[in-house]
Parts: C-alpha cells; structure tokens; sequence
C-alpha cells in the first residue's frame, strides 16, 4: 500500500475532507461520593474514581491575617510544616510517603492554607498518618525554619525583579488597596524575622479544622476513606474556626494607572472589573461572554492584539473566585512601542462586545471549548480533586460540577449578550500598565484613561 501523508489523507479530489459534527456532550455519571462534616467542623469530600489505583487529597485551610507580618509567617509556616513533626524528622516524612508512592507538599496565599499530595491508594492510611501528625505536632525545628527562611527571602529578591510579579503586585493594590487579599508576597524583611515560635503560635491559632475542608479522589470506598480520616484525624481540634477573610470590596471602574519600571522593553497590561460568582445564575452566560472576549485561543481580543496585530505573544480575560464573589482579569504583556496601541485595540473590542454582541457562531463555539475543558480538566483523579476543593472553598459542591454541563447548554445568545453588555462595558473596568514611563506617559496621555505618575 501507498503510503499516504496526513495532508493527503485529509483531502480528495473535491478538496479538504470536511470535519465530523461533534456529537453532543456525554451526560456526567454521578461517582459514589461521600459529602460530610465531622465533629471537628473538618468537611470532608470523599469521591471514588478507580481509574488507576491510586488517591489525590486536597486539604484547604482558611488563612486569614490582617497583621502585616502575616504574609512572612504564613509562607515560612508552608514551606516547614512537613519538615518534621515529633514523631518523624523529614527524612522520615520522605521514607514514609515514598514507600507507598506518596507525596505531600503545601502552599499558602491571602485566603488559604493548602496540603496537597497523592498515593497508591493501599497507603491512604499512611498518607493521612503522616498528614494528621504534622497538623497535630509540626515541630518547626529552628534549622528548618532558618533555612526555609533564607531560602524564601532569595526567591522573593528574584521574584520581585519579574514583570509579571510587579504588574500583579501593581494590580493588587490598585483594585485592594491595603485590604489583606493584596498582599500576596511578604517583605523579605518581614521574612528575615520570622522565629519558629511566631510560627508555632501562628500554627496553633490558624490550622484548625473548623471551616477546613479535606478532598479524596481516586481507588477508594468513599465511606471507609471518611472513617479513616476521623480516626486518623481524631485529635486535630480546635475551640474556634479558622480565620476567613473579611469580603473584598466591589470593584469600580475608573482610570488605569502608568506604573514606571526604569528601562523595560515590555509593558504589562492589567485591566479588573467585578463579575459573580460560579453560584450565580448569570454565571454560564457571563462565563461563555468571557470565553468569546479574550478567554480562549479563537476570542476576538486574541484575534485582534495577537492575530491580527502582532501587538503581543498571548492574550488572555479570565476569572478570580473568592469565598465573596468574582472578579474579570484581563492580562497581554507588549512591546513598550506597541502599549498605547495594545490598550487602544483592548478598549475597542470591550466596546465592540457590547455594541456588537456575539452571535449563534461565537456562542456556540465558546460553550462547545467551555465544555470540552471542563470534562478533559475533571476526567483524571488530581483534575476532579482540585476542582471539588476550589469549589468547596466556594461554598459548592459536586452537584454543581455534575450540572455546570447543562447550564452551558441551556444558555441563548440573547442572555450571553446581556451578560456581555453589563459586564464587559469599557467603563467597569479599571487596572494598571506597567513599563517606562518616560516612553509610555505621551502616547497613554494622548489616548486618554490612564492616570500618570
């Protein structure tokens, strides 16, 4: 036979062979699950998805703080609370979770304390034994927090010096203020004194399991696993909840703000506007407004900078969820020559958005990418485990997820327009443009919008 290129292969004599039309969405089968809240005011998600033989588990932690050396303390009590307990150093941890193919590991941003890690699902016990005793004993040994400190103090100098930092420090504090939820990244003189006892304190008053909740996926019976936590975790108490942030402020619209980075080649451009939250029922439709936008590959924001300009590499309009509501972030990062000319364009396709609102086309293609993404991202064990725990942070559940499918389906063109006149309107929006100033304030002043420093 023949051998024939893929190129060959896609056409015939009449031209390209045209593409199938996608079927329509599979139905989500609803896993066995267990949804419950212990006695410790620990809620835990226990769901079976026996697709290899193994288990993911999410662990938040609500981690409010409004001291100023919150941030230090919290990044530094992450990076040590699996570096020894008082029943194991960490190399025993290691030993530990590598004998049934585990692993563990935890972050920290302004709202949470996250654990999360995976294993054979044979060593669920193991993996919880070792979980519950650094939630009950983390030691926060004085070399392991001196060396996590130094450690964190040289990433926070490098981290600092990146575009991308800047512009969302830059943004943060634009939309925020000084409100907690601003302060991402901690001074590195903050960090520098950090002592293991602020963070002992700081482990006793804030990992608690009231309001906390504990995600399982994988090769597991829902029930056992639930019973295994609460004997595992039996003496992770607390007399008090853990520590929510106080609700964000509404957004507004209003100028952009020029922040001047000596010497850039690059500019950052970040625009805000306040949305709803996944619960809301406007949600699909704004969801799919956002999708058309600037929220996937074929929007008109990235056919129009990326495409159809050049003005930048990516372009991208997306979500931020908090436990309160929901904010629209739209990022493009361009050459310093090109800024005011990206910014122009930006502003003309919100605009267009509204006075020229999506059409059966574009409606239909953004729901078909909103599905597809959201089954491929929920189809493996630590997809599935990490959306339920965002979602669990959010105050939803796997019902939300198992239906999200037929509300994108239920969705007309008139209500996406709705959503993207109300929300995507030019005058919600506010947020930064980070580069030289000294080449950015003429042609941003001569564009108008934007506040000069």
């Amino acid at each position: 036979m023949r051998h024939r290129s893929a190129e060959q292969i896609g056409r015939t004599e009449l031209g390209p062979r045209p593409l199938p039309p996608l079927g329509p969405p599979r139905i989500p089968i609803a896993p066995s699950a267990v949804d419950t809240v212990l006695d410790s005011g620990l809620r835990v998600i226990a769901v079976r998805r026996p697709a290899v033989p193994m288990v993911e588990l999410h662990l938040e932690i609500p981690f409010g703080g409004t001291q100023r050396t919150h941030p230090a303390r919290a990044e530094v009590l992450a990076m040590t609370l699996l570096r020894g307990t008082q029943r194991r150093d960490r190399f025993d941890i290691d030993k530990v979770l590598a004998a049934v193919g585990g692993d563990l590991s935890a972050g920290v941003d302004p709202e949470h304390l996250s654990v999360s890690g995976s294993a054979l699902a044979s060593g669920l016990d193991v993996v919880l034994d070792v979980l519950g005793d650094a939630l009950t004993s983390a030691s926060y040994a004085t070399a392991e927090v001196a060396r996590e400190r130094d450690r964190l103090v040289e990433r926070l100098t490098m981290n600092r010096s990146q575009p991308q930092v800047i512009a969302r420090e830059a943004l943060q504090r634009r939309r925020y203020g000084d409100h907690p939820f601003a302060r991402e990244w901690p001074e590195a003189d903050d960090v520098a004194g950090v002592t293991p006892a602020a963070v002992r304190a700081l482990h006793r008053r804030s990992v608690v399991p009231g309001g906390a909740v504990l995600v399982m996926v994988g090769d597991i019976v829902p029930a056992s696993a639930v019973e295994a936590v609460a004997t595992v975790l039996a003496d992770w108490r607390s007399d008090h909840p853990a520590v929510e942030l106080t609700a964000l402020p509404e957004l507004t619209g209003g100028d952009l703000q020029l922040v001047h980075r000596e010497g850039a080649v690059q500019s950052q451009l970040r625009l805000s506007a306040q949305a709803v939250s996944r619960n809301h029922e406007r949600y699909p439709a704004l969801q799919v407004a956002n999708l058309v936008f600037g929220g996937y590959f074929s929007s008109r924001w990235v056919e129009n900078i990326r495409e159809d300009k050049g003005y930048t590499y990516a372009a991208h309009c997306g979500f931020e969820f908090t436990r309160h509501g929901a904010t629209l972030i739209a990022e493009a990062d361009t050459a310093s020559e090109a800024t005011a000319a990206a910014l122009l364009e930006t502003r003309y396709e919100l605009g267009r958005l509204v006075v020229v609102p999506p059409d059966d086309s574009e409606v239909d293609s953004a729901r078909q990418y909103a599905i597809g993404s959201l089954t491929i991202a929920t189809s493996s064990q630590r997809g599935l485990a990490g959306h339920l725990a965002t979602l669990a942070t959010l105050g939803l559940n796997l019902d939300w997820l198992l239906t999200h499918t037929s509300r994108l389906q239920a969705v007309t063109t008139g209500q996406v327009a709705e959503a993207a006149a109300e929300f995507f309107a030019p005058t919600r929006f506010t947020g930064v443009v980070v580069g030289d100033g000294k080449r950015l304030a003429d042609p941003l002043a001569a564009l108008g919008g934007v506040e000069l420093p």
